[in-house]
């Protein structure tokens, strides 16, 4: 498959908040306590600017956002969030999603020693896929992130 990761761009945030939305419903979570209740799903371009934040998308051949992740900090010393990460039915399973992992986390360990992500209960999939890339499961949830349905968190040493 013929695809690059890449920063977003203005241009690409209508289409990564559709890519959003259309997988919390997929998965459920069309609701408040999820990311559906973001603000500012519209805007990662502008949101993902701050000095030690990024989202990066993964874009076909054809120009098609296919899904993206995020990196964004949280409160504590070197700690970041993995943040936003979806990617589009027909994508899942040819290793974009590792693609974007294995950027994103690049990135991260440029600027932290620890990364934090929540997640639903019923993402089963993602939540291998976290294992796989040696996040560990934990009880104790970090920081506020307003994400009160994702109770399934993970961290990460970098």
């Amino acid at each position: 498959m013929n695809y690059t990761i890449r920063p977003i761009q203005k241009e690409d945030d209508a289409a990564i908040e559709r890519i959003i939305r259309s997988c919390l419903i997929e998965f459920g979570g069309d609701h408040a306590g999820t990311a559906w209740a973001d603000p500012d799903l519209c805007r990662f371009s502008e949101v993902y600017q701050k000095e030690k934040s990024r989202y990066f998308v993964a874009v076909t051949g054809n120009g098609e956002i296919m899904g993206g992740v995020g990196i964004g900090a949280m409160e504590g010393e070197g700690l970041c969030e993995l943040q936003k990460m979806y990617l589009l039915a027909p994508f899942r399973g040819k290793g974009v999603a590792q693609a974007l992992m294995d950027t994103a986390l690049t990135f991260a360990k440029k600027h932290y020693s620890s990364c934090y992500l929540e997640t639903l209960p019923n993402m089963i999939e993602a939540q291998k896929f976290y294992e796989k890339n040696e996040f560990t499961r934990t009880e104790t949830a970090i920081g506020n992130t307003g994400h009160f349905d994702c109770d399934v968190r993970y961290i990460k040493e970098l």
